[in-house]
């Protein structure tokens, strides 16, 4: 009976795609842990500062508005807000609805930075597994040829050990799946949140 190989040695022996899946995977686990470190408290700290900054805004205090913003530059909404205040003098509503619509959408981007690394490595990752797993049939059949013995013993052996490439290729596709998906709908949910707190500070500023 044929000696079973370890989780190790099959990673090995498919090294072609295996060693670039494992790879795959570290990169997204560390887009994952970056982008959660960078969307910590946006929202939060949204709905601070538009409460902060109204009562000024109200009253015209524009330059208090505009320190508030600066000590929370850190928060993409800061930025929307300093870039609505600086340019609402002496135009119209329209203008400056327009520069905030510009704002928002540059922070945004900023938001979806490193997002295409998820979204690749979800798309890819099967077919690397899939790939992997093809070499390695066709290299069980060559070697079966050789040897000169066949069976269904050796064939399932070395199908076993091909189709793990394509098991850790679904595997790391799905987690990456998840979790673009998963920022996809915060960063919606955070620019929503942005346009309601823009049209709140618009309205103060416009009253």
């Amino acid at each position: 009976m044929q000696q079973g190989l370890d989780l190790l040695q099959i990673i090995h022996k498919g090294a072609i795609a295996t060693y670039p899946l494992i790879v795959m995977s570290v990169i997204s686990v560390a887009v994952v842990f970056e982008r959660f470190w960078s969307l910590k408290n946006i929202g939060s700290v949204t709905l601070r500062l538009t409460e902060a900054i109204t009562e000024p805004l109200s009253k015209g205090q524009k330059e208090l508005a505009l320190a508030m913003c600066k000590q929370n530059s850190q928060c993409p909404a800061a930025r929307i807000f300093m870039n609505v205040i600086t340019r609402c003098g002496g135009v119209s509503f329209e203008t400056v609805s327009a520069f905030a619509a510009e704002a928002m959408f540059e922070e945004t981007q900023k938001l979806r930075k490193h997002l295409w690394i998820l979204g690749t490595v979800a798309s890819s990752a099967p077919f690397i597994g899939l790939l992997g797993t093809v070499i390695g049939i066709i290299k069980s059949f060559e070697n079966m040829a050789i040897v000169g013995t066949g069976g269904f013993t050796v064939v399932a052996a070395g199908i076993s050990e091909a189709l793990v490439a394509t098991a850790l290729g679904l595997g790391v596709a799905i987690i990456a799946l998840i979790f673009y998906n998963y920022f996809q709908t915060r960063i919606g949910n955070l620019n929503g949140l942005f346009r309601i707190q823009v049209a709140n500070i618009l309205q103060k500023i416009n009253q």
